[in-house]
């Protein structure tokens, strides 16, 4: 994300997929129909994982997935109705083992309050092999326990995402797309939150590294 936040404070680092920008704080959640297809462009370089098949009929279908990490588990509810694309994609990569080993590169502690992952590179700037548009942006906002694409550049989503571990304190506008609610693990998250960054900033590494050992999909 590239950014500033209109309202308050704007969060910003380096290299980082995520920058934040103001909007209202809503709900969310949908039972909506997934659209008739999705669209994959290859990038032709990065870490390929080979690019996902979208099946509107399988898409439809409830998905949850748990990131068991050396932290503890996070089990996370897709959105499978608002963001099809964005959860077909998500799926095939933890299907694929693309997730396994991963760190979790950034946790920010002031203004907004998250977890970013999904980055085997580790330096906010991995490439699964392809990328796809935004969606589920109308409305969208970011309260704790939800789970949204981070981006370097818009419109480009790969592997990258962030969780929000407690409600931010400052508006964000609605540019990442929404794919997912913490559905357990909350605690998990806020411990990993409260213990800060490697360096003491507000926003970098987290103070103990998080690895994501697996994705279990269900």
């Amino acid at each position: 994300m590239a950014a500033a936040a209109t309202t308050a404070l704007a969060v910003t680092a380096a290299g980082s997929a995520l920058t934040w920008m103001s909007v209202s704080l809503t709900t969310w959640d949908s039972d909506s129909k997934p659209q008739a297809s999705c669209s994959y462009t290859p990038t032709g370089r990065g870490n390929p994982a080979g690019i996902p098949v979208f099946d509107a009929e399988k898409a439809a279908r409830p998905l949850t997935a748990t990131l068991v990490t050396d932290r503890g588990e996070v089990t996370l509810k897709a959105l499978t109705g608002d963001a099809p694309c964005t959860t077909t994609s998500f799926s095939f990569l933890a299907g694929e083992g693309y997730f396994d080993g991963s760190e979790c590169h950034r946790v920010t502690t002031r203004g907004i309050y998250v977890l970013e992952c999904g980055d085997v590179k580790g330096d906010g700037k991995a490439d699964p092999g392809y990328f796809f548009p935004d969606e589920n942006l109308d409305g969208a906002d970011y309260p704790a326990g939800t789970v949204a694409m981070a981006k370097a550049e818009p419109g480009r989503n790969g592997s990258q995402f962030f969780i929000s571990y407690a409600d931010p304190d400052v508006g964000m506008a609605p540019q990442w797309t929404p794919f997912a609610k913490v559905v357990g693990g909350m605690d998990v998250l806020r411990e990993i939150g409260l213990a800060g960054t490697a360096d003491g900033s507000t926003d970098g590494r987290p103070r103990k590294p998080v690895i994501i050992k697996s994705v279990v999909l269900r």
